[in-house]
C-alpha cells in the first residue's frame, strides 16, 4: 500500500515539474535572447557584475536593482491573481507607503534610527491595512477586484496628495532611510535583498504548506472549495493583505531611491507591469495554478526589455510597443493550440504526426487537475 502511494506521489510530482517546466520554458527563452542582444551591442559587460563603492554593480545588477519594487508588487499581484482577483490599486499603495514614510521623517530627527523605524512600520502597516480593506470589498461585499481596487486606485493618489500637501517631501541624504534604496549588505544591493527574501518566503509558505493548494482551489473553484470548508474569504482577503504590504514596501524602496515622495507619479502604472510579469510567467489571469519564479521571469524581462530598447538606439516611446509585443510572443509560444498549427504543416510530411492541439490541451488541463 505504501509502495503505491510512493508512486503515486512521485507521478503526481513528476507531472507538476513537467507541466512547471512547460510553462517556465518560453518565458526563460525570450530572457536568453534580450540577453543576448544586449551582449551583442554591449559586450559581454552586460551581464559581468564589477563593485564600485562596496557594493554590486554593472548592467544586470543594475537591473535587478530597478526591478526589485516591480518584482515586489507582481508576487503579491500573482497571489492575488490565482484567487481569481486583481489589484488595481498597488500603485496608489506605492505612492501612499512613500509619501507616508517621507512625511514622517522629515519632520522629525532624519538621522534617528527610531524615527526611520517608526516611519516603514507605519506604511507598511497602512498598505498592509489598504489591501486588506479591498480583500473585504472584494471578498464579505461580493464587489467585482477590479471595480474594488480601482476605486482606491482613484482615490490612493488624492490621499497620497494630502498627506504630502500636494508637495515632494524630500529626505536629507544622510538619513539611514536612504539605505533601503541605495545601501548594500555584503556588495548585494539591498533592494535585491528585500526583494529575494519577499519571493523566497512566499514560495516556502505556498509550496511547503496548504497554502498554495488552498489558493489554488479558491481561483479554480470558489463555491467548491467553499463547500468543502475552505475559508475562502479569509484566504482572499489574505492574499490582498499581502498584496498590499509588498506595494507599500515597493513604495518605501522607490522612496529611499530617490530620496522623496512623488504622489502624482510614484509608482504610476506600476500595476500594469505587474500583471504584464505575471501573465508572462505563465500565471493564468482565470485563476487556480500560478508561478512565483515565471513571475520573477517576467519582470527580469520586463526591466531588460527596457534597457535593451536604450542599448540598440530606440527611443523610449517604443517601450509600450515592445511591452505588447513581447507579451504577444510569450503568449503565442504558450498555447498548445498555437505550437499545434505552427507544426501542423511539419506533421503532415512525417508518418505518425503529433498529438493534436486539443488533445495537448486537455493533457495540460489533466495536469492542473
Amino acid at each position: 500500500m505504501s509502495a503505491l502511494l510512493d508512486r503515486s506521489k512521485s507521478a503526481a510530482r513528476a507531472a507538476w515539474a513537467h507541466q512547471y517546466f512547460r510553462r517556465l520554458i518560453w518565458p526563460l527563452g525570450v530572457l536568453l535572447v534580450l540577453i543576448v542582444v544586449n551582449i551583442a551591442v554591449t559586450g559581454f559587460d552586460f551581464i559581468i557584475p564589477s563593485v564600485h563603492d562596496g557594493r554590486l554593480g554593472g548592467a544586470f545588477v543594475n537591473i535587478l536593482r530597478r526591478s526589485a519594487p516591480l518584482l515586489l508588487i507582481a508576487l503579491g499581484m500573482t497571489l492575488v491573481i490565482a484567487t481569481k482577483g486583481i489589484d488595481l490599486s498597488v500603485g496608489a499603495v506605492y505612492a501612499i507607503g512613500a509619501a507616508i514614510a517621507c512625511q514622517w521623517i522629515i519632520g522629525r530627527d532624519q538621522m534617528s534610527l527610531g524615527v526611520v523605524f517608526v516611519a516603514v512600520a507605519i506604511a507598511i502597516a497602512v498598505a498592509a491595512a489598504i489591501g486588506a480593506w479591498n480583500g473585504l470589498m472584494v471578498a464579505n461585499f461580493g464587489i467585482q477586484p477590479i471595480v474594488a481596487t480601482l476605486i482606491l486606485m482613484i482615490a490612493g493618489r488624492g490621499i497620497a496628495q494630502l498627506i504630502t500637501g500636494g508637495q515632494i517631501p524630500s529626505v536629507s541624504d544622510e538619513t539611514p532611510f536612504v539605505e533601503l534604496g541605495r545601501g548594500a549588505v555584503l556588495t548585494i544591493p539591498v533592494p535585491i535583498i528585500i526583494a529575494g527574501v519577499v519571493l523566497a518566503a512566499l514560495a516556502l509558505l505556498t509550496r511547503t504548506t496548504a497554502l498554495g493548494m488552498l489558493l489554488e482551489s479558491v481561483g479554480g473553484n470558489p463555491e467548491a472549495s467553499r463547500l468543502a470548508g475552505i475559508r475562502s474569504k479569509s484566504i482572499t482577503v489574505l492574499v490582498y493583505l499581502v498584496c498590499g504590504l509588498c506595494a507599500g514596501l515597493a513604495g518605501l524602496i522607490g522612496a529611499a531611491n530617490l530620496g522623496s515622495a512623488d504622489a502624482n507619479n510614484g509608482g504610476l502604472w506600476i500595476e500594469l507591469d505587474a500583471i504584464l510579469a505575471v501573465v508572462i510567467g505563465g500565471t493564468a489571469l482565470l485563476g487556480g495554478r500560478f508561478f512565483l519564479l515565471g513571475t520573477t521571469i517576467g519582470v527580469a524581462i520586463i526591466g531588460t526589455l527596457e534597457v535593451t530598447i536604450i542599448n540598440i538606439g530606440l527611443s523610449s516611446q517604443w517601450q509600450f510597443t515592445a511591452k505588447a509585443i513581447v507579451v504577444l510572443v510569450v503568449a503565442l509560444l504558450q498555447s498548445p493550440e498555437f505550437r499545434a498549427w505552427v507544426a501542423k504543416p511539419l506533421r503532415g510530411k512525417r508518418p505518425g504526426g503529433a498529438p493534436s492541439a486539443k488533445a495537448e490541451s486537455t493533457g495540460e488541463e489533466a495536469l492542473v487537475k
